[in-house]
């Protein structure tokens, strides 16, 4: 068998986006790939049909769409060298194209002006949609083209100074979001006419439409972000808007319709925080009251982790005779139903994830895109009823066919009080008679889980002769949220989990050479780095990614700091600093002496580039061996979702790291 190589990721396809036509008989989805010559993501469309997958589309610029009928697709994309020359002088606006699914050239329909993110159609060709504002400007999308020029020039002429009078002023992936909102609008494509619906310092998280009225969700923004809804309706032919509810008690993850009824998922933090487990109810768009529907005991939506999508996925489906969800249980995602009597069933379970699905209930049919934890990303077809998915896709399958992926194996044992499940990947041409070194993956979050999935940077480690371990230590998702409540914790628990599960490997599988052990993570996985190697020293080197290592500072940079810091550790900087302090790897500093690698991006604003310079400068000063690598461009996105030769980068680097290190421990 050959090795999964670094390289490979840039051969690997990514699917997402699945949706059936109105009638069910066909679904489009969306497949994105490397593009190692423009060191960006080409994305095109295919369609499902008879059984069979067929490109639709060549221009590898198309991704997002909706269905207009059941022969036709509204794609959102930019076609035309001259609305490209418009969009880079910065106007702001979105194409609309008009795509048959039987040939000819797409055509473009309408012109949106202001960046749509969704759209759902209403009746008759009126649309209900969302899409970007800036508050300080909110009617940009009604102005002339006179006043919308005068609008760009001044952003082109202040490209080099922000001003920031919220919190949090910058987000991941967005950059700078000071007074941006997400509006909604109705748009009558009959007549052209858009209306803006939402008030300019609302920004809407979510919405459904129930007959002539919109319900829709969110928050309106003065100066500090809450991160709890207000709940607003709009009536669609009187034009009129009403407060539902402003109490601002819950926090809303999605919302469905079941039944002709609102059904929300939704928490209010006060037993576990900013990381509550959402629960079903019933929701009243007249009264705003709330009836209990169903009580999670795991999570919703999928967060195991990986480093092999790209896209839009669907965590919740709307029903006649049920809602349609993925959930994250222990440590896998997957499909679930739960009718109106609160009844909850498995319809795509086993070993692995479901990315991304669809469901056409007149039919029964399931389309799902699904990854294990020897197969890529593929489309599989099934049946409500019979629930066993049929792959029918191959866009990986030569990928994989003839490269060694290693199988996990299971590694469960006690650990402060509770089994922590975790998992060992062998070394290629693995031989029993011989020592190997071995590499800890510590995941992120730390309310994501690791599970029985394809991730290509641990496979690529395997193959290079690496034992991989990765675990799923108390504060990890999956199980509920008691274990994984880690407030006021960190450092603790989760660290006596992570070396148990070291030691009790080390045990089990003698072929590894403890004196070449290594340490990595991303995030709190890179949190988690940071302190280890202020505790102990029985990793022979580390490489710590888009970290955190001072939670003091943390609290004032990061786009999620303030609520995410409090939470989390329990304490505020006005309130127990000394604890912050103590929760900080920084603070630990002089103890380290593990040679130690830093990853880390200076577009990163959810774990800004000063924690790992921070870090870096403390343990470099005492002159410990590291290495400060930074991307220029690049955000905490950068091991999923980073330009390919950047993760490439990321790859050698750390890999590198480990080889020199381990070569050098052997010799010793």
């Amino acid at each position: 068998m050959l090795p999964v190589l670094q390289e490979d990721l840039l051969k690997y396809s990514f699917l997402s986006g699945v949706t059936f036509s109105p009638d069910g008989e066909k679904a489009v989805f969306s497949v994105k790939k490397a593009d190692e010559e423009n060191n960006s993501y080409i994305s095109n469309l295919y369609l499902f049909r008879d059984g069979e997958v067929k490109q639709l589309t060549a221009m590898n610029k198309e991704g997002s769409f909706v269905w207009k009928n059941d022969n036709e697709l509204l794609v959102f994309t930019m076609r035309d060298d001259k609305d490209k020359k418009r969009a880079e002088k910065g106007e702001r606006f979105t194409p609309v194209y008009r795509l048959y699914l039987d040939g000819g050239e797409a055509t473009k329909l309408w012109e949106l002006p202001f960046s749509v993110s969704d759209m759902k159609e209403w009746k008759d060709g009126s649309y209900i949609v969302t899409g970007s504002i800036d508050a300080n400007d909110p009617d940009y999308y009604a102005a002339s083209k006179e006043d919308r020029d005068a609008s760009d020039k001044k952003i082109k002429d202040d490209k080099d100074y922000a001003i920031c009078d919220e919190v949090p002023f910058w987000f991941n992936g967005a950059g700078f979001i000071n007074k941006q909102r997400s509006a909604l609008f109705l748009f009558d494509s009959n007549t052209g006419e858009t209306k803006r619906v939402s008030s300019p310092e609302f920004s809407v998280s979510g919405y459904q439409i129930l007959g002539d009225t919109v319900l829709y969700y969110g928050e309106k923004q003065e100066n500090i972000r809450e991160f709890k809804s207000t709940f607003m309706s709009y009536d669609l032919v009187s034009g009129e808007t009403k407060v539902v509810r402003d109490d601002k008690k819950y926090s809303v993850s999605c919302c469905a319709v079941l039944n002709g009824r609102l059904v929300m998922a939704m928490s209010d933090g006060e037993h576990y925080g900013l990381n509550e487990d959402p629960d079903f109810y019933w929701f009243d768009p007249e009264t705003g009251e709330e009836t209990l529907l169903y009580k999670m005991d795991v999570s919703l939506g999928n967060s195991t982790g990986s480093d092999c999508r790209l896209g839009h996925s669907r965590s919740i489906k709307s029903g006649k005779n049920a809602i349609y969800f993925v959930e994250t249980r222990r440590d896998s995602a997957v499909l679930c139903t739960l009718n109106a009597d609160g009844n909850r069933v498995t319809v795509l379970g086993g070993k692995g994830a479901v990315d991304d699905f669809d469901v056409f209930e007149e039919s029964g049919k399931v389309l799902s895109v699904r990854i294990t934890a020897d197969t890529l990303q593929e489309l599989y077809l099934s049946d409500l009823e019979e629930r066993v998915p049929r792959k029918v896709s191959s866009f990986n399958d030569e990928m994989l066919s003839d490269r060694y992926v290693a199988l996990p194996e299971k590694v469960n044992f006690k650990s402060s009080n509770e089994y922590i499940d975790g998992w060992v990947l062998r070394p290629i041409d693995f031989d029993p008679d011989k020592q190997y070194p071995a590499v800890l993956d510590i995941h992120g979050g730390p309310k994501t889980t690791y599970g029985e999935i394809f991730y290509h940077e641990m496979q690529m480690w395997a193959s290079r002769g690496y034992f991989v371990l990765f675990c799923n230590p108390i504060g990890s998702d999956g199980r509920g949220n008691e274990f994984a409540d880690i407030r006021g914790k960190y450092g603790t628990c989760d660290y006596e989990n992570l070396m148990d599960f070291t030691g009790e490997v080390l045990i089990r599988y003698p072929q590894i050479d403890s004196s070449r052990v290594c340490v990595t993570g991303g995030s709190y996985g890179g949190y988690m780095t940071n302190w280890i190697v202020g505790h102990t020293a029985r990793f022979c080197c580390a490489a710590t990614q888009r970290s955190i290592s001072n939670w003091v500072s943390f609290a004032g940079v990061s786009d999620i700091g303030q609520w995410f810091t409090w939470d989390q550790q329990a304490a505020t900087i006005d309130g127990d600093v000394e604890k912050l302090w103590w929760h900080s790897p920084l603070k630990y500093a002089s103890k380290v002496n593990t040679p130690t690698l830093f990853i880390h991006s200076d577009e990163d604003y959810r774990c800004p580039l000063e924690q790992g310079i921070q870090y870096f400068t403390a343990i470099r000063s005492r002159g410990v061996e590291t290495r400060m690598v930074i991307f220029h461009g690049e955000n905490h996105e950068l091991s999923r979702g980073g330009k390919p030769l950047h993760r490439m980068r990321r790859l050698k680097e750390i890999t590198d790291w480990f080889d020199s290190h381990t070569a050098k421990a052997e010799v010793e």
